[in-house]
């Protein structure tokens, strides 16, 4: 995709939304954090609904070492990969405590230390919680800078760089949530809904998916 392409590209997603949010519900950082690593494999809808319950009981690492691998267990059951995850969280709930002060860290080194935290989870705790200009790369990204040119990349990593390279001020920011929302509602995997993309003009995908009447 040409430089201007790209400016006009994010500038049409940011004038769409303008202050994108993740969808996932938390009401802290270190929430956040738990929510990210729970929704590995798993969708947003579906962490939420198994989270409600327990943010309001946890709310700190102190409270969720209280609480217990079994307990939290019983709240996730319904995510995938339950028992591993909720292994994952105790032990990162017990590093934060002794390690960080009970506080999540800022640092990719220190986010990527933690149990249970790869890359992709301290992209999004870095760029939701402290507003680093970071592009976590899940599923949706991957399809979307491939599909449309934008980033192209055979790996997550790879997709992440070019659209580091790819995007400029002053959407850096928001980048990675404007194309994960896109991804999610409109450049769907099995049939990208082309008819009402605001960016379909842009975008290097052929050919374009015409709308349901049309078919």
């Amino acid at each position: 995709m040409k430089r201007a392409d790209v400016v006009d590209f994010y500038a049409r997603l940011a004038a769409d939304n303008p202050h994108p949010e993740t969808e996932l519900e938390s009401g802290n950082d270190y929430q956040l954090l738990v929510a990210v690593v729970l929704s590995a494999q798993a969708t947003d809808v579906g962490v939420n609904k198994a989270t409600r319950a327990l943010f309001d009981a946890v709310t700190t690492p102190a409270a969720m070492v209280a609480l217990g691998e079994e307990e939290l267990r019983r709240h996730i059951r319904t995510i995938g990969l339950f028992n591993t995850k909720a292994r994952n969280v105790i032990a990162l709930s017990t590093a934060l405590i002794a390690d960080h002060g009970g506080e999540v860290p800022r640092t990719r080194a220190a986010l990527e230390a933690l149990p249970g935290v790869g890359r992709k989870t301290a992209n999004v705790v870095m760029n939701t919680a402290f507003g680093a200009e970071t592009f976590a790369v899940d599923t949706h990204i991957f399809r979307v800078g491939n599909r449309t040119g934008l980033a192209r990349g055979k790996t997550p990593l790879a997709v992440e760089k070019a659209l580091d390279r790819a995007t400029p001020q002053p959407f850096r920011r928001h980048a990675h949530h404007w194309l994960i929302l896109h991804g999610r509602y409109v450049c769907k995997a099995r049939r990208p809904e082309c008819w009402r993309c605001i960016v379909a003009d842009l975008c290097a995908f052929k050919p374009k998916t015409p709308a349901p009447a049309a078919r």
